[in-house]
This record gives structure tokens, C-alpha cells and sequence, in this order.
């Protein structure tokens, strides 16, 4: 199998390029930053990070698959050369998906000092819908609407901890999106029929990259 990407993917990123720039040109991403209690640039350089990382994704594990998989064309940039094997679906994690919008939120909760029961509650607060309204679609993954887990998140960042609002909200998004529509949609995924999926890559990753940004403006 050769690698490839998907048109989708490089649209999506696009997509989410020029939202960024707007976001930047409207002053958005100064009030998130501020609300963060972080330097613009250093907020900047984080988002254009993950958007530049979004094709690289690095393989973890293999799942079986209960469809046939005919594919031949891996959609993904993979990092090394994994060993595919017949029916079995590859697990990969995204970098700019997944682990550097993790340690974004490790970075906010020692800067912060945040509790760790309200972080668990907000996570599991935005990662049980995000898993209800995620879906499975073949070819891409798991996809989901972008704009529920953000407001859930703010909403229950502002109830338990308004003071630090802005950076729970962040995080709990962040974690709740990958936990519900990407860890806990690891066994539906084996239906798709795909040789490889990536936990926070095309399909949760706009939700992901927006949830951040939208929850933290809206906390």
C-alpha cells in the first residue's frame, strides 16, 4: 500500500487556514490569548503548529477490522513505515491533532494551576455528547459538528470554575473531543472497512482545533 493524502484533508486544512487568519485579523485570537494568560505569539505559533503537524501521524497499534479492506491507498502521511497487516485496521495518533493540542493543555494546567476535579468533570461533560454526535464515516474517520462540545465546555468551565474559565474550558474541550469522538469511537471504527484511522486526525480534527479556540472565546 502507498500513502497518499485525500483531497478532503487538504481542504480541510485550508479551510481551517483561513479561519485562522480571520481569527487573527479580527483580534480574536489576542482575546483568546489574553484569556489564556499567554503571549499572542506564543499563541499563534501553537495554532499554526497544529495546523502545520495536522498531516503527520504517528502509529500506535492495530485493531481488527469487521469489514473487508479494499483499499490500497493509505490517505495519511504515516511516520516510518508500519508493518500493515491483512484486515486489520492501523490506530495512529495525530500531531498536531492530538499530542500537541495535549501538550498545550498540560502547559495551561502547570501555568494555571487548575484542580483536577473540574478539568474531569468538564472533559466528561464535552466527551459523552461529542461520542453521541459522532459518526463513522467510511473514508474519512470519525466526523462530528464542530460547535456543540465548544459551548458545552465554556458553559461548564463558567459554572465550576469562572475565575479560570478560559483555560478549563480549553482543556476539558480539548480532552473531551478526543475522549468521545476518537478513543471511545475506536470500536465502531472497525465497521468503516478503512486501513488506517488517526485519533485527532481528518474528521475530529477541526473539531478539535475549533474546540479550543471557540470554547476558550465563549468561557
Amino acid at each position: 500500500m502507498r500513502q497518499s493524502h485525500s483531497p478532503f484533508q487538504f481542504l480541510l486544512f485550508l479551510l481551517l487556514l483561513v479561519i485562522l487568519f480571520t481569527l487573527v485579523q479580527v483580534g480574536l485570537v489576542h482575546i483568546a490569548a489574553d484569556k489564556l494568560g499567554i503571549r499572542l505569539p506564543l499563541a499563534l505559533l501553537a495554532l499554526f503548529f497544529c495546523l502545520m503537524s495536522s498531516f503527520v501521524n504517528i502509529p500506535l497499534f492495530s485493531i481488527p477490522s469487521h469489514k473487508k479492506i479494499e483499499q490500497q491507498v493509505i490517505p495519511v502521511w504515516l511516520l516510518g513505515k508500519p508493518e500493515l497487516i491483512r484486515n486489520r485496521i492501523l490506530v495512529a495518533i495525530n500531531l498536531g491533532g492530538a499530542i500537541m493540542p495535549l501538550f498545550f493543555c498540560i502547559y495551561l494546567y502547570n501555568l494555571h494551576q487548575l484542580s483536577f476535579v473540574p478539568i474531569i468533570l468538564v472533559t466528561l461533560g464535552v466527551a459523552l455528547p461529542s461520542y453521541v454526535i459522532s459518526r463513522p464515516i467510511p473514508g474519512l474517520g470519525v466526523a462530528m459538528p464542530v460547535f456543540i462540545p465548544p459551548i458545552i465546555a465554556a458553559l461548564l468551565a463558567l459554572l465550576l470554575a469562572p475565575e479560570q474559565s478560559a483555560p478549563l474550558a480549553y482543556i476539558g474541550g480539548t480532552l473531551g473531543v478526543i475522549l468521545g469522538a476518537d478513543v471511545l469511537r475506536l470500536r465502531s471504527i472497525q465497521d468503516i472497512g478503512a486501513p488506517i484511522v488517526s485519533i485527532g486526525g481528518a474528521g475530529t480534527f477541526d473539531g478539535v482545533f475549533l474546540t479550543g479556540i471557540i470554547a476558550v472565546l465563549l468561557a
